[in-house]
């Protein structure tokens, strides 16, 4: 049978994941020559033999996989073959520009390596930062591509001759593991206090903090993408104070447990986020917490969900077994080390400045986190996840498109921003980044925007902003030097849930959320629209009731000043007999919004959804200030009396040439019904069941006008669960496909995906 060559060529996520240690197997176990390397447009494979050989090494290639791997494309041709060729090599990667190779996320710590640092006579027992190509830091430590250790923070960590040996075998799980290391050539732990004095080091810094822990003090923990801040989370006292000194009311705290056992104890799981939790990105998960579990009622007030997670570090794993050694509490908080509305601290000079408010002592090591990456939060819809801030564990993955397209940048909104940049068939959504109020936000959001072009290496050649002329991403947009496109806000909702969704062609889109400057002046927010990717045309089909948003984005912050708009909108302007429930406490203020709407003073017209339930909260006395966004309509959705079967009528009708919900009469009915003395729990049900069936209705009317039969849901009012669960199948059950988001948030963290994808096709037409 005579010898044949096939060259392969894979791009994706293949580099640092043990992919070439992987084909060096089998290769041997085919017995067939050949080579293996990272070069910029990928792994280069070359493999030699007979074709029943070459057969059996793509049979044994197909099968197995490393975990870790995602592969993009896969070419393969035949050339010629090397005939003094002997064995199989993995040659030294190569650089250069116009890669075609992904960043691995980071990853949770694998079973090996558990098992490692918990067997007292393996040389890593309690090293906490024990990794291996199949788990470990990625992203968050590379500074450029190919992904080599020079290339990492671990680069000023010389390997000793147990690790290189380890590091130099393609037979080992540790063959060319970037951030390899042990206890004789890796980083380290230490304590300190707030001043920056060492107090303990490596395992005395593990026992140190435990115990500063089970004594009720707070600890800011330098992490895989930056720094948490944790107490113990049966502590009411400990809890109390973090909340205090971190600036955080009411906003949900999350915590971590030791097992899957742990977090059945304080939570109710369900199999879609069961594995969710410990899944290899270990999210924060939100489940419904378990009544009698022990925890700090302060962890989250405004709802039964928790936000719980497992250890994904070494050093979390090292933690949780010294805090179990000591019968010490099984759940820590561990929430974002930064101070309200500022990005995760990095570094640890940054964390002593920063935090020294907050933390009475802080674990810190000297492995240098190069990217911020904060944890990300999901919950479970069904049997589907939901993403609520994606970062950690899934960041810099990309998002798939339906076809090429022109390199661009979407800058996204200015709360929940992220940023996207496009290459090729694929979007990349960067982490997190958060609120851009603030410079040292804006100074993460240009960190991020100058990274992402760096480790793909390309430029964009357009850059897509949103409507709103005041955004500091707007600003970085107009500045950049680029040709800039604008996108309204709720276009570019329809536009990111397509994207991901592959969609090509017309859709009916929902977009329900806070406020969004839309094109004719107004506030937008609960809209419908008509979005056609292949002609690229966007129409405006519907929206909700207008009402004034008395005092701007103080109405945001106020919810009673929304119920005083809608009630003003229904020209009812007394209490008739029973008090408005803000009155005890915003009486003087009552009377001068009452007068600015009078005289429709600094109160600009909104048919926001999300300014719908803050008003029926407020209305109902649940939430008449809020100290984080959607803390009203939080409170709203957790009062609900699910008992009840009937909603609300929410009509539909034309108003200003467009189809309008008339959510006015929805909270008329509201109204009309806490007057009465209605309990509010099942007021918030007829409200939820009546604000759906008024969607699924305005949706068919819409089909059946534009003769589209494909609706498309985004907005943070999707975070509702009630409506996330249920809206879906109202539509489906018209005969609607429903198409959601699968990859990123409802929220405006979708807003850059959308810019980007708008972006391309501009360009193209």
């Amino acid at each position: 049978m005579p010898t044949e060559r096939w060259k392969w060529i894979i791009t994706g996520g293949v580099q640092g994941v043990g992919f070439r240690p992987f084909v060096y197997k089998a290769a041997l176990e085919a017995r067939v020559s050949g080579l293996v390397l990272n070069t910029p447009e990928g792994v280069l494979i070359e493999v030699q033999g007979t074709r029943d050989r070459l057969d059996a090494f793509e049979a044994r290639f197909n099968a197995n996989v490393p975990p870790l791997a995602r592969i993009v494309t896969w070419e393969r041709e035949s050339v010629a073959p090397h005939p003094d060729e002997e064995g199989f090599s993995i040659l030294k990667s190569t650089g250069g520009a116009g890669h075609q190779v992904l960043i691995s996320p980071d990853v949770a710590t694998c079973d090996d390596c558990i098992a490692d640092l918990r067997d007292p006579a393996n040389r890593r027992h309690r090293y906490a930062f024990t990794n291996c190509t199949n788990c470990g830091p990625r992203y968050t430590i590379t500074r450029s591509i190919p992904y080599d250790r020079a290339t990492t923070s671990m680069a000023c960590f010389p390997l000793c001759p147990d690790c290189l040996a380890e590091y130099e075998n393609p037979l080992d799980r540790r063959f060319h593991a970037q951030p390899n290391a042990c206890p004789v050539c890796g980083p380290r732990l230490w304590l300190t206090d707030r001043e920056g004095r060492t107090m303990s080091e490596n395992d005395a810094a593990i026992r140190g903090v435990t115990e500063l822990l089970q004594a009720g003090r707070i600890a800011a923990m330098k992490g895989l993408g930056g720094f948490h801040l944790a107490c113990d989370a049966r502590n009411r006292e400990a809890v109390a104070l973090l909340r205090a000194r971190k600036n955080r009311r009411d906003k949900p705290l999350a915590i971590m447990v030791r097992d899957l056992e742990a977090a059945r104890a304080v939570c109710e799981l369900s199999e879609c986020e069961t594995r969710l939790l410990t899944g290899r990105e270990r999210p924060i998960v939100l489940a419904r917490r378990r009544k009698g579990a022990g925890l700090a009622p302060g962890l989250s007030p405004d709802t039964d969900y928790l936000g719980v997670m497992l250890p994904y570090t070494p050093l979390h794993h090292v933690l949780f077994d010294e805090l179990s050694s000591l019968a010490a509490p099984a759940a820590l908080v561990m929430t974002s080390g930064n101070m309200s509305s500022e990005p995760i601290c990095l570094g640890n000079r940054e964390a002593l400045r920063r935090l020294g408010a907050i933390a009475d002592a802080f674990l810190l090591h000297d492995r240098d986190i190069l990217i911020r990456c904060d944890d990300s939060v999901v919950r479970a819809v069904g049997d589907a996840p939901q993403f609520i801030r994606r970062a950690r564990g899934f960041t810099p993955a990309p998002v798939d498109l339906a076809q090429d397209g022109p390199v661009v940048l979407g800058t996204g909104p200015l709360l929940k921003n992220t940023l996207c940049l496009t290459k090729g068939r694929q979007a990349f959504v960067s982490q997190h980044i958060g609120d851009l109020e603030n410079l040292e936000a804006y100074g993460f959001f240009q960190e991020i925007a100058a990274h992402l072009a760096d480790i793909l290496q390309v430029r964009p050649t357009a850059v897509i902003h949103d409507l709103h002329p005041d955004f500091m991403s707007t600003e970085f947009a107009r500045t950049s030097g680029l040709p800039c496109l604008p996108l309204q806000h709720h276009y570019a909702h329809i536009h990111a849930v397509l994207a991901e969704n592959r969609h090509v062609g017309p859709a009916i889109g929902l977009a329900l959320d806070g406020t969004g400057l839309g094109d004719d002046g107004t506030v937008w927010g609960g809209e419908a629209l008509l979005v056609d990717t292949r002609e690229l045309r966007h129409v405006r089909l519907g929206r909700f009731s207008q009402v004034m948003l008395p005092g701007g984005d103080a109405a945001a912050r106020e919810p009673w000043r929304l119920a005083r708009a809608f009630l003003h909108a229904l020209g009812i302007e007394a209490d008739g007999g029973k008090p408005w429930p803000w009155l005890a406490e915003h009486a003087a203020a009552d009377r001068v919004v009452g007068q600015m709407l009078d005289r429709r003073l600094n109160s600009p017209l909104s048919s926001s959804c999300g300014r719908l339930f803050d008003a029926v909260a407020a209305m109902l006395g649940v939430c008449d200030r809020i100290s984080y966004e959607g803390q009203a309509a939080i409170r709203l959705e957790a009062i609900q009396d699910k008992s009840e079967k009937d909603g609300y009528t929410c009509p539909i009708i034309e108003h200003d040439g467009l189809v309008e919900l008339d959510t006015l009469k929805l909270f008329a009915q509201v109204h009309a019904q806490w007057r009465d003395g209605e309990p509010s729990a099942r007021i918030s049900r007829r409200f939820h069941l009546g604000l759906m069936d008024g969607l699924a209705g305005l949706c068919v009317r819409l089909a059946g006008q534009c003769g589209c039969s494909t609706v498309a849901l985004s907005g943070g009012v999707m975070q509702n669960l009630t409506l996330a669960a249920a809206l879906p199948g109202l539509l489906e059950r018209e005969g609607l496909t429903v198409l959601a988001h699968l990859a990123l948030p409802p929220n405006d963290a979708c807003i850059s995906l959308g810019q980007a994808a708008y972006g391309r096709l501009a360009l193209q037409q």
